[in-house]
């Protein structure tokens, strides 16, 4: 496995923003090499914050960032980081793409935060590569059948070869700390780790997903039996005899189980589960409604648009001319930084 290396021993690490970037990813990514500055008592890391034309970046919680330069001329980085967030899919510009493989000729590691590897899988550069990106992407690139090349994961954050990918949140905080502890010792990675207050410094080995039980709000064996069966079988719906069937339960027992811990009937849950993942789809790819309908257990467009509705308030259609109102509503900020 390839890391990011420098033969000073210092390091300079890039950060490609884009419009709509989750600040938390960036912030975690970079925090821990400031500290890791300060607790040397020496500069060991350099970063700089680029945007396609140099102008400042619009986070998704609103607040501009100023970068340190455009994408010309090309900086001599040891790893460059795209930086991801909401509405990814709009800001794969052509400029963007050809940079990024210019970067990767000249041998830069390249690495994405949140949904930045949207934007190398576009450019072609983790074919053959595994990754991962925010888990609620990852579900919705393997329905449209995005990027066959790559292999998608859901952990918390992949080191493969010289590309470095990671989830959103607070995960870029753990995969800089175990890239801190390749460079410069465990020892430091542990002390940025108590300087944050973060009590374990997690792996490559660690999943991203909330815990199941966490979600469900309870712990109970049995719930979380059933709710994982669920959500394993979306597309072709189970039974409700045959989920209490599989958990060693009768119906009865079951209903009761749900209405104890969750406070609703088990299809209502199940049905509230297939939507949620409907509407990951209609907000993130561009099926037709149809074939989101089919991916999540619907029999027909008619029923799934009225379950839709009757959940959310507005039709599956409905859905995505929000999207598209929501992606129009960057472009004139966007074309007020210059781009």
């Amino acid at each position: 496995m390839q890391t990011v290396a420098s033969a000073s021993g210092h390091h300079d690490i890039g950060f490609l923003l884009l419009p709509g970037f989750s600040q938390l990813a960036f912030v975690s990514a970079l925090e821990p090499l400031r500290m890791a500055n300060h607790l040397a008592g020496h500069r060991l890391y350099t970063w700089h914050r680029v945007s396609r034309d140099g102008g400042p970046v619009s986070a998704s919680n609103g607040l501009a960032t100023l970068v340190d330069q455009a994408l010309e001329p090309m900086p001599a980085l040891d790893l460059l980081l795209v930086c991801g967030g909401v509405g990814v899919q709009a800001h794969c510009e052509r400029s963007v793409l050809i940079w990024l493989r210019r970067l990767a000729e000249h041998g830069t590691p390249l690495g994405a935060l949140c949904t930045g590897g949207y934007v190398l899988a576009m450019a072609g550069l983790l074919d053959g590569y595994r990754c991962t990106l925010h888990w609620e992407h990852i579900g919705s690139l393997h329905e449209a059948r995005r990027f066959p090349k790559v292999t998608f994961t859901s952990q918390l954050f992949v080191m493969d070869r010289d590309r470095f990918t990671c989830s959103g949140g607070i995960a870029p905080l753990d995969m800089m700390l175990n890239l801190i502890g390749r460079h410069e010792g465990l020892g430091l990675a542990e002390e940025i780790a108590e300087e944050f207050i973060h009590e374990r410094i997690r792996g490559v080995d660690d999943r991203q997903r909330t815990p199941l039980r966490v979600r469900l709000g309870h712990s109970h064996p049995k719930l979380e039996e059933v709710a994982t069966l669920m959500e394993a079988n979306l597309q072709e719906p189970l039974p409700l005899d045959e989920l209490a069937s599989y958990a060693g339960l009768s119906r009865r027992q079951l209903e009761r189980l749900f209405q104890r811990y969750v406070e609703t009937p088990p299809l209502k849950y199940y049905l509230a589960m297939r939507l949620a993942r409907a509407r990951l789809l209609l907000q993130q790819t561009h099926m037709p409604i149809t074939e989101v309908a089919l991916a999540c257990g619907f029999i027909s467009p008619p029923h799934f648009t009225k379950c839709y509705h009757d959940h959310f308030g507005h039709s599956p259609s409905g859905e995505r001319k929000r999207r598209s109102l929501r992606q129009a509503e960057l472009t004139p900020e966007v074309r007020g930084t210059g781009r």
